[in-house]
Formats: C-alpha cells, sequence, structure tokens
C-alpha cells in the first residue's frame, strides 16, 4: 500500500472535508498506518508564528504521522478566502499543476499513504485551463466524497458523482455527513444516494469506522 493516495471531495465549500480527512487519518494511525494529510492549495490564511497558515491544513498536519512539514502538507497558500484560482491571481501568481504533483511526490515517497483534500468542490478551478478534477483524475487517485445532508445535496452529489466519472477518475465511496437539523428527511436522502451514487457508504455522521473497516476500503476489500 506503499504511496497510495486518497483523494477527499465535497459537494460545496464546508461540506466535512477536513473533518472526515483528520478522523481518515486518526483511523489509520490507530491501525499502525503512518499516514500523512496533504492540502494541495487552500486559499484562507490566518496568522500563525511567523506567518500564515491555513487552518484546515493546521488540522491534517496535526493529524499526520511525524515527519512532515506544514510547508510539505500544504505547498500552495493564498491570504484571501476566495476560489483559489482567483487569490491566485490577486496575488499575480498562477497554480501551475506541475507544482503540486512534485509536492505530492515528495510525501508519497516518506509515506505509505497520504490523505489529500479539497478545495471547495471537484470542479474548482486551478487556473484558466484546468479545473481540481482534471488534474486529481490525472493523478489516478480513488476519490472519497462527503455529502452534507442538507436541502440540495441530492442534486449536489449527483452532479459531483457523475463529474468525477466523467473525468474516469473511481468513486471509492461516500460520507454522509449529517448536520443539524437534517431532521425526517435525512433517511429519504440517504436512501436516495445509495440507490442512485453506486460506491458504498462508507460511514454517517462524522468518520467512526473501524480502522481495519477503513483499510479494507482503501484496499478495495
Amino acid at each position: 500500500m506503499r504511496g497510495q493516495t486518497v483523494f477527499v471531495t465535497g459537494t460545496d465549500t464546508d461540506a466535512g472535508k477536513t473533518v472526515v480527512s483528520v478522523a481518515l487519518l486518526q483511523a489509520l494511525a490507530a491501525a499502525g498506518v503512518p499516514a500523512c494529510g496533504f492540502k494541495p492549495v487552500a486559499s484562507g490564511a490566518d496568522p500563525h508564528g511567523a506567518g500564515l497558515a491555513n487552518a484546515d491544513a493546521l488540522a491534517l498536519l496535526a493529524a499526520s504521522a511525524p515527519g512532515a512539514s506544514l510547508q510539505e502538507v500544504n505547498p500552495l497558500l493564498f491570504e484571501p478566502a476566495i476560489a483559489p484560482h482567483l487569490a491566485a491571481a490577486r496575488a499575480g501568481q498562477r497554480i501551475e499543476p506541475a507544482v503540486l504533483t512534485a509536492a505530492h511526490a515528495v510525501l508519497a515517497e516518506r509515506f505509505p499513504l497520504v490523505v489529500a483534500e479539497g478545495a471547495g468542490g471537484w470542479l474548482t478551478p486551478l487556473n484558466d485551463s484546468l479545473l481540481l478534477g482534471d488534474w486529481v483524475a490525472a493523478q489516478g487517485w480513488p476519490v472519497l466524497l462527503v455529502v452534507r445532508l442538507k436541502l440540495g445535496c441530492l442534486n449536489h452529489a449527483l452532479l459531483t458523482a457523475e463529474a468525477i466519472r466523467a473525468r474516469g477518475a473511481t468513486l471509492a465511496g461516500w460520507v454522509a455527513n449529517h448536520p443539524e437539523g437534517a431532521g425526517a428527511e435525512r433517511q429519504g436522502m440517504l436512501d436516495t444516494l445509495s440507490a442512485r451514487l453506486g460506491p458504498p457508504l462508507w460511514v454517517q455522521q462524522g468518520f467512526e469506522a473501524a480502522p481495519s473497516a477503513v483499510l479494507a476500503r482503501l484496499s478495495g476489500r
């Protein structure tokens, strides 16, 4: 399983990608697998030490096995909390996929498993000609979709799944994130998504699967 990567995407911003990614890293650590988080690009930074840091990247680093720096976990960081390609343009930069690929290779050489977390949703633009999903699909990574159960999530989840498959990527599974107020419609949403998404529901509400179950999912068993 050395060098394996799973990519965590969501139906939208704040779908719960970081919560799931951190819990996945913690489950792997409990199973004795030294995994590392990876936030290729992040927009939205706060003061941290002598510089700036993204809260999601800090959470991933804290849950990762020792041996990686914050810069390695999050190679591209932009201060304004706006779409990454717009934040990069404001900084006079352009997000180059080769930079992200090289940064991932460093972690993949050092850790048996990398949990990569996206920014925004699957079709978040990286620059004027490339979407995040295009770059991820080119890496050949299995994708885990986080669905925040709320009004509109059925459309968002099915469109995202369709876009993932359209790019030749593998949708390995999905996580149902239950916000407050999902209420009586929750089971109906789960039933509809279970019937239509195709891949298995890994877990509901957070990420509480046993480490053995997580490893089995990642190994395709």
